[in-house]
């Protein structure tokens, strides 16, 4: 057994029980010093139970990005050898995959369906970070992790590299940091950045999806700063702690959808457009929202009296 599969296989047993410490460091901090106290338990054990349940199920079910992995370093341009430097330029190479990857979740309803459970809390905290679907697997979005193993990496170091960005987003989930400094800030994604990410604030939709850098928001043009409260959770917020409802409501719902009257370009829409798109302009996407907010808030200031208007 190499070194690399002997630190990937155990990692797990490292991280999951600093999850679970931090979680309840977190509360135990809330409770005394934070405007809100511990927040909403039962919305914190659906979060852990559902994040206990996702590592069996996504566990189970590896074996589909493991195997394309192992199955495309066969067809490897480059033997990039494994040292310090070539597990960086992997990290930033699969930070910046995992941006994409994340954009796609936000932007392609298939893929939305199984990234929605992870929004679908009204808080933010540590046990937040653990509310993860159970079929991720099975969206697709995995084999974005294939260019890498062509280029020349090894699959356990960028399979490593995966866990080492989740393991670095977990602490991302919480209100008890409020600035880093400004340099860090620049460069890294931190818990400010990533309290925007999860607004339902219109002007914070679908913006900061980075994993571990805030540099690809900043090169994409998908950077928003943390100005107002953020107000947490979905567009339409559920009404239930049902982990089934929570983890497949959105399969249900383009389910649904296909039992409508449609053409086949509108089938494919119900499933590969933004959340939102409906074929007879129903429903709001979030760029809707993000405009009818925008023209809202300019016809706001425009109504403004002169001296009362910023500049």
């Amino acid at each position: 057994m190499t070194l690399e599969t002997l630190i990937n296989s155990n990692i797990a047993l490292i991280v999951i029980p600093l999850y679970f410490i931090s979680i309840f460091a977190e509360s135990i901090f809330n409770h005394f010093h934070h405007r809100d106290g511990v927040g909403d338990l039962k919305d914190n054990f659906a979060s852990m139970g559902m994040g206990l349940v996702s590592a069996v199920t996504n566990g189970v079910t590896a074996f589909i990005t493991v195997g394309a992995l192992f199955w495309a370093a066969q067809y490897q341009l480059f033997d990039i050898p494994l040292t310090v430097a070539s597990l960086i330029a992997c990290f930033i190479l699969d930070d910046l995959r995992f941006y994409w990857h994340h954009r796609v979740a936000h932007r392609v309803r298939w893929v939305w369906a199984m990234h929605v459970t992870h929004h679908s809390s009204t808080q933010f905290n540590f046990s937040v970070a653990l509310r993860q679907s159970w079929t991720k697997h099975f969206t697709g979005t995995m084999m974005f992790k294939v260019p890498l193993v062509l280029i020349g990496f090894d699959p356990i170091a960028v399979l490593f590299c995966g866990v080492i960005n989740a393991t670095y987003q977990f602490f991302l989930h919480t209100e008890l940091v409020n600035r880093m400094p400004r340099w860090y800030e620049f460069i890294f994604n931190t818990p400010s950045h990533h309290r925007v990410h999860h607004g339902r604030n219109p002007e914070y939709l679908d913006a900061n999806y980075a994993g571990t850098l805030i540099v690809w928001d900043r090169m994409f043009g998908t950077f928003v700063e943390e100005k107002a409260q953020v107000d947490y959770g979905l567009v339409k917020n559920l009404e239930t702690l049902n982990p089934l409802i929570i983890v497949f409501h959105e399969y249900w719902a383009i389910a649904k959808d296909q039992m409508q009257r449609l053409t086949i370009w509108q089938r494919l829409c119900y499933v590969l457009a933004p959340p939102g798109w409906s074929h007879d302009g129903s429903r709001l996407s979030s760029e809707q929202i993000k405009a009818d907010h925008s023209a809202t808030q300019t016809e706001e200031v425009g109504e403004m009296p002169m001296g009362l208007r910023q500049n």
